[in-house]
């Protein structure tokens, strides 16, 4: 049996794993189950040179329902703003808080700058589509910062612009893919690093940051 034909095999263990968890109804052991299953896929993946998802090490994490994030961007800065999660130990399951940035409310929200940003999206697909996305099955994971190694579109993006007189190819190796999933998009971006901060107030109080950024 080859190596690969190995991680296969586990793969497939893994994923039968995760299949009993879900037919049981029951969410013990699901998160675990779940997990290893990312974990496999990643291994098959890298293993088959194929692009895949990975944790990327981030320091916040979002509202799973509406998170709301903001793109601001021009051909030099680029900033990523949303809603930090809150635990409300108060919160029995039975409703659901609507979250408006227009309401000039003080909330708790996340500034993500991305240092040599080359190209960023921000848009479809949502959380409905998941199992459509090209990374599905390769470590993709909902709701979380992660990293796309042997990324596609960094490699198109990198072949387009080979014909640059100009062209270095070394320049091309600090760059990373980075994909974030949301509740209602996907933000994507090629950059060379990510610094994020947090902050309390209102959406205008940190729209009125970022412009003087951009500006800066």
């Amino acid at each position: 049996m080859t190596k690969i034909q190995e991680l296969e095999a586990a793969h497939a263990k893994a994923r039968e794993s995760l299949e009993r968890v879900v037919g049981s109804r029951r969410l013990e052991g699901f998160a675990e189950a779940h997990a290893n299953l990312l974990q496999h896929e990643r291994r098959l993946a890298a293993a088959k040179g194929e692009e895949h998802a990975v944790p990327l090490e981030f320091p916040v994490k979002w509202c799973a329902g509406a998170p709301c994030p903001h793109l601001f961007a021009n051909d030099y800065k680029t900033f990523l703003a949303f809603l930090v999660r809150e635990n409300d130990p108060n919160w029995d399951g039975t409703y659901v808080r609507v979250v408006n940035p227009a309401d000039g409310l003080n909330e708790r929200l996340a500034l993500v700058e991305f240092k040599g940003c080359l190209s960023s999206r921000l848009g479809g697909p949502n959380d409905e589509v998941f199992s459509g996305h090209p990374l599905h099955g390769k470590g993709l994971d909902g709701y979380s910062a992660q990293e796309v190694l042997n990324s596609r579109w960094l490699a198109e993006l990198e072949r387009i612009n080979s014909v640059h007189p100009q062209y270095q190819p070394e320049s091309w190796r600090n760059l990373h893919h980075y994909i974030f999933w949301f509740h209602d998009s996907t933000f994507e971006c090629l950059a060379k690093g990510v610094y994020v901060e947090r902050f309390e107030g209102t959406w205008r109080d940190l729209m009125n940051v970022v412009c003087e950024r951009m500006l800066a």
